[in-house]
């Protein structure tokens, strides 16, 4: 069998980049074992355009944005399944020089496309904020096991995947291309996530796992936005609310923690003041972030059909529709990979 890429790997990454090439009319073959791809089963999926503690503009948000609703919405189309949610981010303000800070930054023009009203007083009696809070827009979630299934649904019927563990030693690289077993292709892409830390092609590569932890709770608060700050609090469709995310770069168990619950708990008791809750589900998920927190793209330094598409860490469903089109026109069209994504920064030998 001949095609032109074979991809390890149908999590969000590999979905996402096979996707962008078969728009382009190339033949994939995808290889994935199935609900393997954990870290991005577990992920919450949120984008995000202001993030962290200093409510700053997300790294290269001007560039990511314009992406992300219009490649799922493509995506939706497609397959004929609903996973984009669309909703605005409320956050609260935690003091009044933060609040004025924000009503400075009103009328910035890099800011004015990411938020839509800054409140000055409390908005939700529920929530501890005395300050009132800024909303965010061209923000909300995807509902990632609902895209993974529907897009592995599509593939099996194509007979484009391989429901099975992905075996280097098969792998016999050449000038020519690539062979794994039946298949021949032009070229081979990682996009594993920390299974690519095995491969003796990116082992060197400064993965730096992390472990999220999240809850899916019942408590009587349901407003039509997301809630962020310290923890998010996002109400979904079935009528439980998920709460998240932890990060812990030490414990990397496979399973969930009490101290991770515990550390979730205290920080939604900090922001939502209503107490009965019920935890329904308590799960976790290893993200396949990076040392320096940008993904990895580009070619083995030696070898010319051997690349990868990985690292997306937390923010993989921000990051992944913009940079799968950057990673196809470095495929196809030799344009070079902007050197702070490019595997090429950490001189790989």
């Amino acid at each position: 069998m001949e095609i032109d890429f074979l991809l390890v790997g149908q999590g969000l990454a590999g979905t996402a980049l096979s996707f962008r090439l078969m728009e382009k009319n190339l033949k994939c073959i995808l290889i994935d074992t199935p609900l393997a791809n954990n870290s991005s089963r577990i992920a919450a999926g949120l984008y995000n355009p202001v993030t962290g503690k200093k409510m700053v503009r997300t790294w290269m948000a001007d560039y990511l944005f314009p992406e992300i609703e219009p490649f799922y919405e493509k995506l939706e189309e497609f397959l004929g399944k609903n996973f984009l949610i669309k909703k605005n981010i409320y956050r609260p303000f935690l003091s009044v020089e933060e609040q004025n800070e924000w009503m400075g930054h009103s009328s910035d023009p890099l800011l004015q496309p990411y938020f839509e009203k800054i409140h000055t007083q409390a908005l939700y009696n529920e929530v501890n904020n005395p300050y009132g809070g800024i909303m965010l827009k061209n923000s909300g979630y995807l509902d990632i096991n609902t895209l993974l299934d529907a897009y592995a649904s599509y593939l099996i019927e194509k007979e484009m995947l391989m429901q099975e563990e992905y075996q280097e030693d098969f792998l016999e690289v050449t000038d020519l291309g690539i062979r794994y077993k039946e298949i021949k292709a032009k070229g081979i892409i990682y996009c594993n996530g920390l299974g690519a830390m095995n491969s003796k092609y990116f082992s060197n590569l400064p993965f730096a796992p992390v472990k999220g932890e999240i809850l899916d709770i019942h408590q009587d608060f349901c407003p039509n936005v997301i809630i962020n700050r310290g923890v998010f609090r996002i109400s979904l469709p079935n009528g439980l609310q998920r709460v998240g995310s932890t990060y812990s770069w030490h414990d990397l168990d496979t399973g969930p923690t009490e101290r991770g619950k515990r550390e979730l708990l205290e920080k939604l008791e900090k922001l939502i003041f209503i107490e009965n809750k019920k935890i329904i589900h308590h799960k976790s998920g290893i993200r396949p972030a990076t040392k320096d927190r940008r993904p990895f793209l580009g070619k083995h330094p030696g070898l010319e059909s051997v690349y990868i598409f990985n690292g997306f860490g937390a923010k993989g469903v921000s990051l992944v529709p913009y940079f799968s089109k950057i990673m196809v026109e470095f495929l196809l069209n030799g344009i070079e990979i902007q050197k702070e994504v490019n595997i090429s920064r950490w001189n790989q030998t």
